[in-house]
């Protein structure tokens, strides 16, 4: 849609359009938290449990209210490629769950 205003679309939507993140928000999100920057984050803060979050889009990024969270427990050993897959082993499906 060329010429198109990505926040022309949000404000026309309200709490319509929906995202996946693949962190258990408000943690390792925002500007900046993206693929596999989210994972690398998760493991050089050291936590015990990332996930994914299913969320509104508002026009901050990653801002908009919460719909559902999946818990993702981190492993030894972990890198932010096989923490990646697990997370979206665990997101499948998780935007059906937040509707239902």
């Amino acid at each position: 849609m060329p010429g198109c205003d990505p926040a022309e679309i949000v404000d026309a939507y309200p709490n319509k359009i929906i995202n996946i993140h693949p962190s258990l928000i408000p943690s390792f999100c925002g500007t900046g938290y993206y693929g596999l920057k989210v994972h690398e984050g998760v493991l050089s803060r050291g936590v015990k449990v990332t996930g994914a979050t299913v969320h509104f889009v508002d026009g901050g990024t990653d801002t908009g209210p919460i719909l559902f969270q999946k818990a993702v427990e981190v492993q030894q050993g972990d890198t932010p490629k096989s923490l990646q897959q697990r997370v979206m082993e665990r997101q499948s499906g998780s935007h059906y769950a937040a509707c239902d």
